[in-house]
């Protein structure tokens, strides 16, 4: 699934490790996160929705809607 994690991130002036305390998770899952290793639990997408006053389809593209 693609993301735009690190884009917002960035735009938001703040690193991995300041992003994963403020959503209590570790940095190794935001690093994740953004590499697309990694798909975030249903609160978890939420959590950083919220955060950046943005939807979810906002941060995560379902890559079927390409086609």
């Amino acid at each position: 699934m693609e993301n735009r994690l690190e884009e917002l991130r960035k735009q938001h002036g703040i690193t991995q490790e300041e992003l994963a305390d403020i959503l209590s998770v570790s940095r190794q899952t935001i690093g994740s996160l953004e590499n697309c290793r990694y798909n975030p639990s249903i609160l978890l997408a939420f959590k950083l929705a919220n955060y950046f006053h943005v939807t979810i389809e906002e941060i995560f593209m379902n890559p079927e809607e390409k086609q």
